[in-house]
């Protein structure tokens, strides 16, 4: 690493002694207090020792003469940001990279984020929120063939917090870009191919040694994925599709087995509007799609992903409808979602969708019912009602295993809501506002039945104020609270209040807030992980120059 910063420092003295360019950067810092709640909070060292966590990150770009030099520092100091139920501490060089452009070409080396087609096949990036950090540490070629059509190829090994994966990746990709008549069309093909490493094979190997014969495979090395895409664009009609498959490899089956499967994933999005109507379309088919450095990285939350699913229903940021938000299902999957927006005036809009989601073998995993409108007839005034019934499966979402042994009610995986909310802001001037908002959650599964208060002021662009209480109002009374221990827990009516606060100055922006959170479904960019409950305190320093 000390080496990498030397000849990263080098070229950029080097270049800039010669000529004058452009150098910006950012900052962001957070600092958790955390506090310890009977039944509220996990019972571990951060909130039974430590009480306190920080993470930071500095970027620094600098740009001459056609070079791009990136270099950002990453700092955890008793962090909960990659496992929420231990304290991260380590300090480095977490991403550096220089690339250069030369009329048609661009040259990249170090630590690369790209993508091909939607990510399905390969994404690398970065997602603070959830630390996801999945760069690729090598090369990468980009090349103009002509006006119409680009190539791509890299190589390299995965980012693993300060370290790398041992396996190697390697990726090419073809994009094209084409009017035909009224047609717009953006076709794509990429493939990508991973070799194991000589350790991970062993691992693998050693594992499938202790199975029935009958259930015996010889590891691969390499998989090979390929994926076609095209993106057609037609006057208000617009078609994304996208077909993927890769080569057998082991994997981790829902019975947590090592079995030797291909893979494939059909995924596309068909949206059509004009004045007055929007409607999309969206499914997504995956088969045992699973990409990640190797299989030994099974069960690890969001390590050695090699790629991205989106995900098809629609993410909720509502506080309550977001207890219940499905993550892609790499391995079994039929999904499809409908939306309809319709105007019937300038001050109306409505909102429709429904979402149905199940396993290849018809297991139930996910329903949606959902319907809002909005209306701003009132000039200072702004109206939005709406309802949401879910139908969630807890079992696949969650982890949570299904117990049988002890309650009748454990043989019941779904969860069953009706989730009703309304959301009132008014503008007291072209600077100040309010908002308000109320919601219902109905349910006997799960922790039971909630209400959601939350109420906002901001002072455009500088600040803003909120508070707001999350109410188990009908706790459930056993199978399916996060907190059971047995048949005759009785959890009481419970508070999860929150105070939050933000200023902004010009390119510096600090948050402030106490938050009560219930343990649940947390979701960044199209990914989601179950994380446990948090009380305490959360800062938030952003500055850019």
């Amino acid at each position: 690493m000390r080496k990498a910063i030397n000849l990263f420092l080098a070229s950029v003295i080097s270049i800039y002694s010669s000529a004058q360019g452009t150098f910006s950067g950012d900052l962001m810092m957070n600092q958790n207090f955390f506090q310890s709640v009977p039944k509220i909070t996990p019972n571990n060292a951060l909130y039974n020792n430590y009480l306190s966590g920080s993470e930071g990150w500095l970027d620094l770009r600098y740009s001459v003469n056609g070079f791009s030099f990136f270099l950002r520092a990453d700092e955890f100091n008793n962090s909960n940001l990659y496992n929420p139920q231990q304290a991260l501490s380590n300090f480095g060089l977490g991403a550096w990279n220089v690339s250069k452009t030369m009329k048609d070409l661009t040259i990249s080396v170090g630590y690369i984020y790209d993508q091909v087609g939607s990510g399905i096949l390969f994404r690398s990036y970065e997602d603070r929120g959830l630390l996801i950090d999945n760069a690729l540490l090598g090369v990468e070629l980009k090349y103009k063939l002509d006006d119409h059509l680009n190539i791509k190829g890299f190589t390299g090994e995965q980012k693993n917090l300060f370290s790398h994966y041992a396996p190697i990746i390697k990726g090419l990709n073809l994009e094209g870009d084409y009017n035909i008549g009224k047609v717009h069309l953006m076709p794509g093909v990429g493939v990508m191919n991973r070799t194991l490493d000589q350790a991970s094979i062993n691992s693998v190997a050693a594992t499938i040694q202790g199975y029935d014969t009958s259930k015996r495979f010889e590891p691969m090395y390499n998989t090979y994925a390929f994926t076609v895409y095209n993106t057609l664009t037609y006057k208000n009609l617009s078609w994304y599709a996208e077909g993927a498959y890769k080569t057998h490899e082991a994997i981790y089956n829902l019975q947590g087995t090592l079995v030797d499967v291909p893979g494939n994933i059909e995924y596309t999005s068909i949206n059509y509007g004009q004045k007055g109507i929007a409607l999309s379309l969206t499914a997504k088919r995956t088969e045992n799609f699973l990409l990640i450095t190797s299989p030994n990285e099974n069960g690890i939350v969001n390590s050695g992903m090699l790629n991205w699913q989106p995900v098809v229903a629609v993410l909720r940021p509502e506080r309550l409808m977001s207890l219940y938000t499905p993550a892609s299902q790499n391995l079994s999957e039929m999904a499809t979602t409908a939306n309809l927006l319709l105007s019937p005036s300038d001050v109306t809009n409505i909102s429709v969708t429904y979402s149905h989601i199940n396993t290849l073998d018809n297991v139930e995993l996910f329903r949606e019912g959902y319907a809002d409108i909005s209306n701003q007839s009132l000039e200072s005034w702004k109206f939005l009602a709406g309802v949401q019934y879910v139908e969630y499966n807890q079992s696949i979402y969650q982890g949570k295993a299904v117990d049988t042994s002890k309650s009748s009610t454990f043989k019941q995986p779904l969860i069953y809501a009706l989730n009703p909310f309304v959301e009132v802001t008014y503008k007291i001037n072209d600077h100040k506002s309010m908002r308000l908002e109320v919601s219902y959650s109905n349910t006997k599964q799960y922790y039971g039945s909630w209400v959601y208060g939350l109420l906002e002021y901001n002072l455009a662009p500088k600040f803003s104020i909120s508070v707001s209480d999350m109410y188990n109002v009908s706790p459930n009374k056993g199978a399916g609270n996060p907190n059971y221990t047995d048949v005759t827990f009785n959890p009481s009516p419970t508070h999860y209040y929150s105070v939050y606060s933000a200023f902004t100055k010009g390119a510096n922006r600090l948050s402030l807030a106490y938050v009560r959170q219930v343990a649940g479904i947390n979701c960044s960019g199209g990914v989601c992980r179950y994380e446990p409950a948090f009380s305490g305190v959360k800062a938030t320093l952003t500055s850019s120059f």
